[in-house]
């Protein structure tokens, strides 16, 4: 039978994002970014616990002792298990009216890697940055929408999207020092032009190392290898998927997280199922995401 997405929970968010599995809980953690909320969902009951933000929440990974590091619009914060703020770890450099932290992902060593979104949409004044005990570090900048951070099995190849140039990228990464370099195109998709505007999303790799993203607008998911080849890809009943990552007990299951925001009247008609939350079972499974460590 060929695998396929499912609705597992009909979530109804404006902007989903960021599915995060917890190993120790066996639940899942995503965040709707406009709605200024992290959800954390039990798939054996279908449980749904809503934790509310005072302000937009772009990416979370899952600390040590409890609670989360979060990108927001002002910054990086540490967040206790209700998501109420402990600390600011470091303010958003950039200016905070056109720009967010979005998505982001805990390194292997366990600092946090995070970009941020260039909401003028024509400025370039993102960037992707590295936290750790000695503050913010920048990556990367000249960015429209810093997306699709992961991680190679090894931890020594960094993926990163830059989603409105349609690009992803590859760069070499070095562990010990969280140090970035050598920036390789890894991946172009299409263009504002296409018909098909489908672009690089949200992205998770598995064991075999294999990247996967969602595509905005693109209604689908892509599994690419190591080299950047294309191996498969795999519809969604939505346009727009937001990002992928791996979850349950055996970490076989992908799960992948939806928007409906700004979406027109006639697609979300065509579409209804937009902003829900949808899951996969795969051959291979998934890495576990690390927990962040404010020592490292």
């Amino acid at each position: 039978m060929q695998p396929g997405f499912a609705l597992v929970l009909d979530a109804k968010t404006s902007l989903g994002e960021c599915p995060l599995w917890s190993i120790a809980e066996q639940h899942l953690y995503f965040v709707d970014i406009k709605r200024c909320r992290i959800h954390r969902f039990d798939p054996a009951t279908g449980d749904l616990k809503t934790l509310e933000l005072s302000e937009e929440v772009g990416c979370i990974g899952l600390a040590q002792g409890g609670g989360f590091v979060a990108g927001l619009r002002s910054g990086i914060w540490l967040l206790d298990a209700d998501g109420t703020p402990v600390r600011k770890l470091a303010a958003n450099p950039e200016d905070q009216t056109i720009s967010r932290f979005n998505d982001g992902m805990v390194d292997p060593m366990g600092r946090f890697v995070a970009g941020t979104v260039d909401e003028s949409r024509e400025k370039g004044i993102a960037g992707l940055y590295r936290y750790d005990r000695n503050g913010l570090a920048q990556l990367a900048d000249g960015l429209l929408t810093s997306n699709g951070v992961a991680f190679s099995p090894d931890g020594r190849r960094l993926y990163h999207a830059d989603t409105l140039r349609y690009t992803l990228y590859t760069y070499d990464y070095e562990p010990e020092t969280g140090t970035a370099s050598n920036r390789q195109v890894f991946a172009r998709f299409g263009s504002d032009r296409d018909r098909d505007r489908g672009r690089p999303d949200g992205g998770a790799v598995d064991l075999d190392g294999c990247y996967w993203t969602a595509l905005f607008e693109g209604g689908r998911v892509q599994r690419y290898s190591p080299d950047g080849t294309l191996l498969a890809e795999y519809p969604l009943p939505v346009k727009c998927p937001t990002m992928v990552s791996f979850g349950g007990a055996d970490m076989r299951t992908l799960y992948c997280t939806s928007a409906s925001v700004g979406r027109s009247e006639t697609e979300l008609v065509e579409f209804p199922l937009s902003g829900g939350l949808f899951a996969m079972h795969t051959d291979v499974a998934g890495l576990s995401k690390p927990l962040f460590n404010p020592e490292v």
